[in-house]
């Protein structure tokens, strides 16, 4: 019996880092600045919600920069205003030609918005969404990625300015980017409408349960193979006391 408790340990032991190392590897993917939708139909209008979280563990945020492509200029931006945040919003003239539904020509169109904390913040472990109703999205582009800057009380800055490449893996701070599908015929008439601002909430609310209950699917995955090793330890140890 003595020769054979440390076997057992050992694979309930091995088995328990392995639980600690899956869900270690999970948890990052779901601490990056991201934005919601994920992908929308090109030449469309669509309610974009910028979703952060802090990932220090002694500072909060208190500065969302979040810039614009310039490459592909967006003519129309409205900001949600947000409690406890107060916003600026950077324009300037487009680097190629742009227009509106009507088709006039547009000379201004936004480059970057900064929202500012007026009091504590996104705090540890939190986590907080800024909304803006954008269009029409480019037609000529495949993805548009909106780089951020989150700043933290204690003056550090984490650039989420990285853009993702096709074959290669996810950079460490990837910026927030949506693919552009294709438009279909009634996109203009479906999507030209500014979503209701209350829609935000929820999607981040569903992003984030999204991620809780697949970090929950691995930890039951885990806890699953930790009981097929101690089983199979247990069976192996009745083997050889004739058991």
């Amino acid at each position: 019996m003595s020769r054979k408790m440390p076997r057992f340990a050992r694979v309930a032991g091995v088995t328990a880092i392995g639980a600690v190392a899956v869900v270690a590897m999970a948890l990052p993917a779901s601490a990056h600045v991201t934005v919601s939708p994920q992908s929308a139909p090109a030449g469309g209008y669509v309610q974009l919600s910028f979703n952060v979280p802090s990932e220090s563990d002694t500072a909060s945020t208190t500065k969302l920069d979040v810039q614009f492509p310039s490459a592909d200029p967006i003519a129309s931006v409205a900001v949600q205003p947000k409690a406890g945040w107060t916003y600026e919003v950077k324009s300037g003239a487009p680097s190629r030609p742009v227009t509106d539904d009507d088709g006039n020509k547009i000379v201004q169109v936004v480059n970057e918005i900064t929202w500012t904390a007026t009091g504590p913040g996104i705090k540890p472990g939190e986590f907080d969404t800024f909304v803006v109703s954008a269009g029409p999205l480019p037609t000529d582009a495949k993805s548009v990625s909106f780089k951020a800057l989150q700043t933290y009380s204690d003056g550090s800055v984490v650039r989420w300015i990285d853009e993702s490449q096709a074959g290669q893996a996810e950079p460490e701070h990837p910026a927030p980017t949506v693919t552009l599908t294709a438009a279909s015929d009634g996109t203009a008439s479906t999507t030209a409408a500014t979503p209701a601002p209350a829609a935000a909430p929820a999607t981040a609310k569903a992003d984030d349960t999204a991620r809780g209950l697949g970090i929950a699917g691995l930890v039951v995955g885990v806890v699953g193979l930790a009981a097929a090793g101690l089983a199979l330890a247990s069976s192996r140890r009745r083997s050889h006391t004739g058991g």
